[in-house]
């Protein structure tokens, strides 16, 4: 068993989707908090295992991986089972799609840095920011919203690599006072994830530091 050390932050999307895989997988790893408001992650020791200086970071067996995304194929390909991203290509291509309408698309607009540049160089107010957020997140939601299946989870029967990205995106949309009454099976399928112990033990109220 590989040793797995988990740098992140507890409120971060991205290090939220790595600790529900990690929790999927059933994988014991430590977990390294680093504040994003206190700026541990531009720290020379850290910058020297993460150029790019962001959370959250694997280190498994001293070599660190970056990037949830690639840590979650990694871990996919590290322990196959349960599987999070499917092996068959049309099924594989709409999990990583519904993902990635996360990742790529709702996520890097609304993260940290970004809403700090907005406020601090830009000078937007706090309404205008709740609305920039707001934007973001309905226009990836209402995409998600129609690529749901009608299974119990985005990944059918059982979470796959798009409902670890959908659950932190849906926690943000509550935590920014989003409405959500236009995205019914975003919603149940939120709830049914909620329901595993592999989502709770991840949520940010289940790490936050003391």
């Amino acid at each position: 068993m590989a040793s797995l050390v988990l740098h992140d932050y507890f409120r971060s999307s991205a290090s939220y989707r790595v600790r529900i895989a990690l929790n999927i997988k059933g994988l014991a790893y430590e977990r390294i908090e680093v504040s994003l408001i206190a700026g541990e992650q531009r720290s020379d020791a850290y910058l020297e295992l993460n150029a790019q200086g962001f959370v959250p970071m694997l280190v498994a067996d001293g070599e660190p991986i970056i990037q949830s995304m690639a840590i979650i194929d990694w871990l996919d390909r590290a322990f196959p089972e349960p599987r999070l991203i499917p092996e068959d290509s049309m099924p594989r291509a709409v999990a990583l799609a519904q993902a990635q309408v996360v990742a790529s698309d709702i996520h890097p607009l609304n993260n940290l840095r970004v809403l700090k540049y907005l406020t601090r160089d830009l000078g937007l107010n706090e309404t205008t920011k709740d609305r920039w957020i707001a934007t973001w997140i309905a226009q990836g939601f209402e995409a998600l919203e129609a690529m749901a299946g009608d299974g119990i989870y985005l990944g059918g029967d059982t979470p796959s690599i798009a409902d670890c990205c959908l659950a932190p995106q849906m926690y943000n949309a509550r935590r920014f006072e989003v409405p959500l009454d236009d995205y019914p099976r975003l919603v149940a399928i939120d709830a049914a994830c909620l329901e595993l112990a592999a989502f709770q033990n991840a949520h940010p109220d289940a790490v936050k530091p003391a």
